[in-house]
């Protein structure tokens, strides 16, 4: 049985997600955020972008990959 109160990223399956908004009228949206790959996903989303189960596999992410990933360029500010 699984514990209904830890979150699991569905991008990298980490259980290290976090709430990190909830909407003004309890209950309406919930904004999720994984701690190890950032991932955010809302709860209004479809299954696909929300559930582990049903994320694309082409889309997901292995934790002990991403120190290996490349570093993305910083954007330069506007002049």
């Amino acid at each position: 049985m699984t514990n209904p109160s830890v979150i699991i990223c569905p991008r990298c399956r980490s259980n290290i997600a976090s709430i990190r908004a909830t909407s003004p009228i309890s209950g309406v949206w919930t904004v999720f955020g994984c701690n190890t790959c950032f991932y955010t996903w809302r709860s209004t989303e479809p299954e696909e972008n929300r559930d582990p189960e049903k994320y694309l596999q082409v889309f997901r992410l292995n934790p002990a990959d991403l120190a290996n990933l490349p570093i993305v360029p910083t954007i330069q500010a506007k002049r």
